[in-house]
């Protein structure tokens, strides 16, 4: 009776919903993409603090000379680690577009042509 009680305390707590901070994983200077992403464990929901994604987004794009960025499409779950048909961990990415064109990136562009 007590393992069985074990394993379900164990479930409950996996079960939980976590907060997430999203880091960028990747992306492309010329497309104007940000992807950030995070991992996420089975029986888990995830909470994400949208602030601080779209902070991190724009961060990026404005180091490649854009102005801010913009969310776009849903979530993509990938599974990263799996034992037969049960995923025991999930890559999800979120995507965002540059936006803009900021001054810096004109400057550059004008001083390396010149």
């Amino acid at each position: 009776m007590y393992r069985y009680s074990f394993i379900l305390a164990a479930m409950l707590l996996a079960g939980c919903t976590a907060s997430k901070t999203p880091v960028p994983v990747k992306g492309s200077e010329v497309a104007g993409v940000v992807r950030l992403g995070f991992d996420l464990a089975p029986l888990q929901t995830a909470k994400v603090d949208t602030y601080l994604a779209q902070s991190a987004a724009s961060h990026q794009c404005q180091q490649w000379g854009y102005i801010a960025a913009s969310p776009y499409g849903e979530p993509i779950k990938t599974c990263s680690l799996s034992s037969g048909a049960l995923c025991l961990n999930q890559k999800v990415t979120l995507e965002y577009q540059c936006r803009g064109i900021g001054m810096e990136k004109y400057v550059r562009d004008r001083i390396i042509v010149q």
